[in-house]
């Protein structure tokens, strides 16, 4: 998957996330994050790839997250690996 792709996909997941009162306090208080920094961190790669990392914590913000965008719940994990500092570890 292209990174401008992932990243096209992620800030469409951190706009409903945005959207969601009952887990974006637990995003924010995860991350530290302040709303402010949501509006102006929205665009970067690496900020784009803690709101994957946050959602893939629990499945049930996967199927809710792609239930509401229309992004397949597989992908999420695919997306998240396209974007800074989600390459599969090479333990070989």
């Amino acid at each position: 998957m292209q990174q401008d792709f992932a990243e096209a996909k992620a800030l469409a997941l951190l706009a409903w996330l945005a959207g969601q009162e009952d887990i974006l306090p637990v995003f924010m208080g995860a991350t530290g994050v302040s709303e402010e920094d949501l509006r102006k961190r929205a665009g970067e790669p690496e900020f784009l790839a803690s709101v994957l990392d946050f959602l893939l914590i629990d499945d049930a913000f996967v199927l809710q997250g792609a239930e509401a965008t229309g992004i397949a719940a597989q992908d999420f994990a695919m997306i998240r690996a396209a974007l800074p500092g989600g390459a599969l570890p090479n333990w070989t």
